[in-house]
């Protein structure tokens, strides 16, 4: 937890600094806090979800960072103790909605038996609808893993990553947002990977909305997953 909160205070100094001297680029920071909570007579369960992203964005460049942090209990024991770090850009130099794409995430994640993760490399994408209220993304590409499970020590193995993305607008109130990945190992049979992250948003402001967002990952090497579903609010900003 002290770690995000770190990483959210830097993100916030760098925001201020780059708003302040540099006109011809754009920033965006997004903070996302959810939660839920089940209590009864004889059952404890809550799960927090937090997540920050800051982005920069010039005419052939686009710059992001996410970081995210999944912690919970059932029963005054750990069920979720999830920690993840990505940085990515994209490139555009050629044609139309076509760019190239590349990426770094480390991930640590009690649920999925992952003591530490590192993923880096690179790709293509292309986007099949782009409007200001509508866009729809297909990327493919190359990523090395550098992983220690707990109960695998560490390999190493070449993963061809599928990502779908999408983001809607609706009357400039309801969002719906999708990220989802298909991550195969080229040379270990049955060892992939499945990321996906919903979020829904009812704007209440015009940089503050309620949410929902659904999360599920599968790490099949372990056969393990996790399926979360948490409500809360975000905080998106443009500058």
């Amino acid at each position: 937890m002290k770690l995000f909160i770190c990483l959210s205070l830097t993100m916030i100094y760098y925001l201020n600094v780059f708003a302040q001297f540099n006109d011809t680029t754009n920033y965006h920071i997004a903070l996302l806090s959810s939660g839920s909570v089940n209590l009864t007579n004889n059952e404890r369960a809550y799960l927090l979800n937090n997540s920050l992203n800051f982005g920069v964005k010039k005419k052939s460049m686009v710059f992001n960072s996410n970081t995210s942090w999944l912690y919970g209990k059932q029963n005054n024991s750990l069920s979720n103790n999830d920690f993840s770090t990505t940085m990515n850009f994209n490139l555009y130099k050629t044609f139309p909605h076509f760019y190239y794409w590349g990426l770094v995430n480390y991930n640590t994640s009690y649920s999925l038996q992952i003591r530490n993760q590192l993923l880096a490399g690179g790709g293509i994408a292309y986007n099949f609808i782009d409007k200001p209220d509508a866009y729809v993304n297909v990327s493919n590409g190359v990523l090395f893993d550098n992983s220690s499970l707990v109960e695998l020590n560490n390999y190493n193995t070449l993963r061809n990553s599928l990502r779908l993305q999408y983001h809607v607008l609706i009357k400039d109130i309801i969002t719906i947002d999708g990220t989802h990945f298909l991550q195969n190992s080229y040379s270990r049979k049955g060892d992939y990977i499945i990321r996906s992250a919903t979020t829904v948003g009812l704007k209440i402001r015009k940089w503050i909305s309620l949410t929902t967002a659904l999360n599920y990952n599968k790490l099949n090497i372990t056969q393990r997953e996790n399926l979360n579903l948490t409500y809360g609010l975000s905080i998106d900003k443009y500058f």
